[in-house]
């Protein structure tokens, strides 16, 4: 026995003076401990023992802003008892995390494994509590490369041992910052290795004579947005710090300091005030508001941040939107001047001619990114695996586009492209920080690797969430019972409708281990009759430029699986305004489907479907369409 005064805690209360006993193998000495699941029970510290029900209660008050100590005092004033300490339960809900089985997969169901576009952007008032000069210099042979699976193992063995020592002080594999052992997280599928870039230690260097020196430095543009962000008492204190004149509103005071911050020594001051507190954390997200990567910065944000991530995975996307663009396509092109991360026009849609740049002032440039809404047919081997496309943007979101002095920055705009403007919501990470600040007030006050473990939990969760909500969308719920063990997810991530002998089980728990790459069914293709399923046969059959004017090609036969998938779609017994087609800006619905080979007016939207395909076989087909 190690004791008889345990107590298991749950949400209708305690139960205690349960007794807890540990097994010892007879040969080895090996020490046995209760560790099992099955009876709805956690085990933290032999002492503490918390029910699974407890411990999904408190998941999802995390998913609501609402922190553990939070939680257990509204179950203490409901039950009318006394629950254990706020720090204890914490830590053993820690403990629960870190034992259950999560595969942080980090992607987008609708994006795959490898977004091609993305939304870049900083949550600085996201941070833990350190002191900066605590953090010791790296070794003179480290290179910025950090094993990110040994790292967050190492987090992960933390939370674990903390059901075995009695205090953090004590713990033997308690982690601490170091800038040659400090990773971001970035799913397995999209990073290009165990290896990933975090160079934040060359940030505390002397800044080089270069023309990526002034990169090293917040540019006082940027600083002036995040001070209009601040609220009226902190810039009057700031202007009792600098010596201005503190009296009047508040953009009055704004304006003296932008005057002021000409002075070096004033600059500094708004600097530390404003930004150097601490170092908040990066994050890269799909459209959809699924993260995909997450970096917790020691020291203030630079670019230099932003290039460690993407050139971390496996593909670096078609079109990254960030607050400093220019920043960052030049600090990454200069530090790696042999690849040039960012082209064409260091990462902007054109050339930064006069004429360009006076076209897109008029309103009068437009450029077609025709790769994001179907793949580039003449892609080579270095293209990305969704779009094709081998070219590299940075475009700035438009709450901060017009945020520079740089003309040629005009040309990194997005709403010169057309298949992003009006569809592309470049402010989705400030919408992710605006719910993630409400965590703020309890995630701020615990240790870095509490801190860190936590987070990437709770956004793991949040990114569940979000996906089954796309998915839910995309099904319409009323066949989520019907269809939701037929998807799964193809070999670059991306959520499919796998076909009748190739079914994986369960698909939609995003968490699935390494999934088996299926073949979607589609919507139209044709195959010998020798074909019992839509695969990569029926893709080839339609692809524009395998598409010929021969009585052969046109006079084949549906298989059985094509036969289904058009009665289902045509069935008039099924809800008419259900999704059956999203193709860019195209959505079909069952009903307009119902106009094809009718007596009646076709359906605009189809008309001009089957317009642009035949668009797209001519084009495939160097031919002209009169």
């Amino acid at each position: 026995m190690i004791t008889n005064k345990a107590r298991i805690v749950g949400i209708g209360g305690n139960i205690d003076n349960v007794s807890t006993y540990f097994k010892q193998c007879t040969l080895c000495q090996m020490v046995y401990r209760y560790q099992e699941w099955k009876a709805g029970l956690h085990n933290f510290d032999d002492h503490v023992v918390l029910t699974l029900e407890l411990c999904i209660f408190l998941r999802q008050n995390l998913q609501n802003h609402t922190a553990v100590s939070r939680t257990i005092n509204s179950l203490e004033g409901l039950r009318g008892v006394k629950f254990p300490s706020r720090d204890t339960i914490l830590h053993a809900y820690c403990h629960f995390e870190a034992l259950t089985s999560h595969d942080y997969t980090y992607s987008c169901i609708n994006c795959g494994y490898y977004p091609a576009v993305v939304i870049m952007d900083l949550h600085k008032k996201g941070a833990f509590s350190m002191a900066v000069s605590d953090i010791k210099e790296p070794p003179k042979n480290f290179k910025g490369e950090v094993n990110i699976e040994e790292f967050w193992n190492s987090v992960n063995f933390e939370m674990i041992a903390r059901g075995f020592v009695p205090s953090r002080a004590k713990n033997p594999w308690a982690v601490h910052p170091f800038y040659e052992y400090w990773a971001p997280w970035i799913g397995r599928h999209t990073r290009k290795g165990d290896c990933v870039l975090n160079t934040e230690y060359e940030k505390v260097l002397p800044v080089r004579e270069s023309p990526e020196a002034e990169l090293f430095m917040i540019t006082e543009e940027r600083l002036m947005d995040e001070l209009k962000k601040q609220k009226v008492g902190t810039v009057h204190k700031l202007c009792k710090a600098c010596h201005i004149d503190p009296r009047g509103s508040r953009d009055d005071l704004i304006v003296r300091l932008q005057q002021e911050m000409k002075n070096r020594h004033t600059y500094d001051k708004v600097f530390q005030k404003i930004w150097g507190a601490s170092g908040g954390w990066c994050v890269i997200a799909c459209p959809h508001g699924v993260v995909y990567s997450l970096k917790f910065n020691l020291r203030a944000e630079s670019p230099r941040d932003f290039t460690d991530l993407p050139l971390s995975w496996k593909h670096i996307p078609n079109v990254s939107v960030y607050d400093f663009a220019r920043g960052l396509a030049t600090h990454a092109n200069l530090r790696f001047p042999a690849i040039i991360p960012f082209k064409p026009h260091e990462g902007r849609l054109a050339e930064p001619t006069p004429e360009n740049i006076s076209a897109a002032q008029k309103g009068k440039l437009e450029v077609s990114l025709s790769w994001l809404v179907e793949r580039s047919p003449n892609s080579d081997g270095s293209g990305h695996p969704i779009t094709g496309a081998s070219s590299h943007y940075v475009l700035y979101d438009k709450l901060h586009e017009s945020n520079t002095k740089d003309q040629r920055d005009i040309l990194r705009r997005i709403n010169l492209v057309p298949e992003l403007q009006g569809s592309l919501n470049s402010q989705i990470a400030e919408q992710l920080f605006g719910s993630m600040r409400k965590n703020n007030y309890f995630l701020n006050n615990m240790s870095p690797s509490t801190h860190v473990f936590l987070m990437r939990n709770i956004i793991h969760h949040r990114n569940t969430s979000v996906n089954f909500r796309l998915l839910e969308t995309q099904l319409k719920r009323g066949l989520m019972d019907q269809r939701i063990n037929n998807i799964t997810l193809n070999e670059l991530g991306q959520a499919v409708l796998a076909s009748t002998h190739t079914q994986q089980s369960g698909v939609m728990s995003v968490e699935q281990k390494s999934p088996e790459p299926m073949q979607p069914q589609t919507l139209v293709s044709s195959c010998d009759d020798e074909y019992e399923t839509c695969g990569m046969q029926c893709e080839a059959r339609t692809k524009f430029q395998n598409i010929k004017p021969s009585w052969a090609f046109w006079s084949l036969t549906f298989h059985s699986d094509q036969e289904k998938l058009l009665s289902y779609v045509l069935d008039e017994q099924k809800p008419r305004q259900e999704l059956i087609v999203k193709k860019g800006k195209i959505c079909l619905v069952r009903e307009d489907f119902w106009t094809l080979g009718l007596p009646q007016d076709m359906e605009a939207t189809v008309g001009n479907a089957c317009l642009s395909i035949i668009d797209g076989i001519a084009r495939a087909q160097s031919a002209e369409v009169g």
